[in-house]
Order: C-alpha cells, then sequence, then structure tokens
C-alpha cells in the first residue's frame, strides 16, 4: 500500500510519495458546477479561473484558516489528486498523513480525517503542523535544547516552541496569507476606490511587498474596476503602500511571536537565543519579515531554505522513517 504524506493548505496542497520525495505542488482551490456541484477543475486550471467564473461555476478555496470549510470541495480535490498520484487503481487509495494546524478543535480534527477518509484514503493519521514543519526546516527536534518555528501558511500562523522531540508550547493564529491579500484588496479600495482581484493582490505581495522599509522594492502597475465610474481601470501601486497595507496584519503575527518566547520557560529561552527562530511557509517569503521579527525580539532570525516545502518534508520524514511517533492511523 502506497503511503503518502499531505500538507493540506490553504492556499496549496503539496503531495509526498515515500521513496520519491514532494510529487505535486498545486494550488488549493477547486471549481464547481453551481447546480450540480459537479466539479469542472482542480488545482492550477480552477486558480485561473477565481474570480474569472460565469454564474454557472464556482472557484473557490474549499479550506479557509487552515481548516475545512467545504466538505465536498475538499473531498473532491483530494480524490482528484490520489488519482494524478496514484492512477486509478488499487493504489489510489493510500494510506495518508495529514498535517494539521496546532490549534483545531476536536470537530476540525474529525472532520479533516473524514473528508480524507471520504476521498478515498485507506487510513488516515494526522500530524501536528509546527512539528513536521520544524522537521523540514532542518531543526534538530530531538535534541534537550529548545529551538523555535513559525510557520506562517494561507490560512494560519503556527508558533512552536520544541525540545526532547515535543512541542513545549504553541500559539495558533488564523491570520496569514490570506489575510495579507485580503488586507492589500481593501487599502487599495479604500484609498483609489479600484476593486482589484484575489490574484492581483497577491501578485502585489509576492512581487513588490514588503514587511520592513529597508526592503521596500520598487512599484507595480496593476488593473481593477474603478467603483465610482464602474469602468476599467489601472494604478501604480508602490512597495511603501502595500507594506502599510499589511501593517497590521503583520503586527498580529510579530506579536503573537513575542508573546510565544515571553511564555516560554527560561531555559528554553536561552536556547532560542542561541539557536535563532526559523521561518517556514509561504509567508516567510515577505520581503524583510526575518528582518523586522528579529528586531522587534532581538533574535536572529532565518528563512529556511525551501520554506513552502517544509510542512511536506517534515511529513516524508515521518513515512520515510518508518516512525508512528504515537500517531493513531483511523482506518475507512
Amino acid at each position: 500500500m502506497k503511503t503518502i504524506g499531505i500538507d493540506l493548505g490553504t492556499a496549496n496542497t503539496l503531495i509526498y510519495l515515500k521513496g520519491r520525495g514532494i510529487i505535486l505542488r498545486e494550488p488549493s482551490v477547486v471549481a464547481v458546477e453551481s447546480k450540480t456541484k459537479k466539479v469542472v477543475a482542480v488545482g492550477n486550471e480552477a486558480k485561473l479561473m477565481l474570480g474569472k467564473t460565469p454564474g454557472s461555476i464556482t472557484a473557490m478555496h474549499p479550506l479557509k484558516d487552515g481548516v475545512i470549510a467545504e466538505f465536498d470541495g475538499t473531498a473532491a480535490m483530494l480524490n482528484h489528486y490520489f488519482k494524478k498520484v496514484s492512477g486509478s487503481t488499487i493504489f489510489s487509495h493510500p494510506r495518508v498523513m495529514i498535517c494539521i494546524p496546532y490549534g483545531v478543535t476536536e470537530v476540525e480534527r474529525r472532520a479533516v480525517e473524514d473528508v480524507a477518509l471520504a476521498a478515498g484514503a485507506q487510513s488516515v493519521a494526522l500530524v501536528e503542523e509546527p512539528k513536521a514543519a520544524a522537521l523540514g526546516s532542518g531543526l534538530r527536534v530531538d535534541d534537550p535544547r529548545g529551538s523555535m518555528i513559525v510557520d506562517i501558511g494561507g490560512g494560519t500562523t503556527e508558533v512552536a516552541v520544541l525540545s526532547l522531540g515535543g512541542i513545549v508550547l504553541s500559539k495558533s493564529l488564523r491570520t496569514a496569507g490570506a489575510e495579507l491579500d485580503e488586507a492589500i484588496t481593501s487599502y487599495i479600495k479604500r484609498k483609489y476606490n479600484i476593486l482589484i482581484g484575489e490574484t492581483t493582490a497577491e501578485l502585489l505581495k509576492k512581487r513588490i511587498g514588503s514587511a520592513h522599509p529597508a526592503t521596500d522594492r520598487g512599484a507595480m502597475e496593476v488593473r481593477g474596476r474603478n467603483l465610482l465610474s464602474g469602468l476599467p481601470a489601472v494604478v501604480t501601486i508602490r512597495s511603501g503602500e502595500v507594506r502599510e497595507a499589511m501593517q497590521n496584519e503583520v503586527q498580529q503575527i510579530v506579536e503573537v511571536i513575542r508573546n510565544t518566547l515571553e511564555n516560554t520557560p527560561p531555559e528554553l529561552a536561552s536556547d532560542i537565543y542561541d539557536t535563532g527562530i526559523m521561518l517556514s511557509g509561504g509567508g516567510a517569503l515577505l520581503a524583510g519579515i526575518d528582518l523586522l521579527i528579529s528586531r522587534v525580539t532581538g533574535i536572529r532570525t532565518v528563512v529556511a531554505k525551501n520554506p513552502i516545502d517544509c510542512v511536506a518534508v517534515g511529513i516524508g520524514r515521518y513515512i520515510e522513517n518508518g516512525e508512528t511517533g504515537g500517531l493513531n492511523y483511523r482506518n475507512k
């Protein structure tokens, strides 16, 4: 039976296959027919449809804030990915490990298990996201010393202090990449009376977004709809404006890191001062976020080598080592 690891994110889904590494990276987007709920497109193809569908089709992110918002859409998306990586054979019913945010409720945990089984998994086990991110970023979590991981994903920011292979302290914040995109959209709407789409906001964040004035990066021309005239419009947005737009959300992320450090036992806090803070997840690619965290906390902050892949690589470590690590598989 094939064993696969899934980083089921709000923005992207990554799949790790034993012996082969990460074999799939696609957006967590699904497009369905509004009346029949029949799936029209999944992943990259569905993402191109965001904000451009006719009334008969709905393109959406079936996950919100790191948890399942639309059960059938998530199941259809996972089923599509299972078939894509395994083909329509007996192997398309794999044994699955899925990452979940640390702070989820029992109901939300159960929903993730249910959706994986509904999608065709033979059995499913849940892995805590901060530990997988820490493993995937290269932190030596089994050592008797404290290490800190900050995983800024699409729907949640996970901050955790780890030691001796376990999570000592963790906080989960439902402010992450998606909220940064929304903040950019709101800012441009408020300042210029221009409405831009989700994809455009994400592009602004990636290309000229910045968390610190020292890392501002020029300007970019964006197109949208003028809310006063109703006509298409073009406006040039500067990097400093994108930083200003995201200021409150970025501040919330920094605040939860500082709060976690304040509650960390002294011996572990001393270790973290020596080892530094590791950033993973797509949000770690925001220019200057490491510099800002370092300035606020006084602790060296580094971005993982491949931040977007960290969680999937971490689950891969579990799979390759044949570890169950106390994981309970739930069978179909």
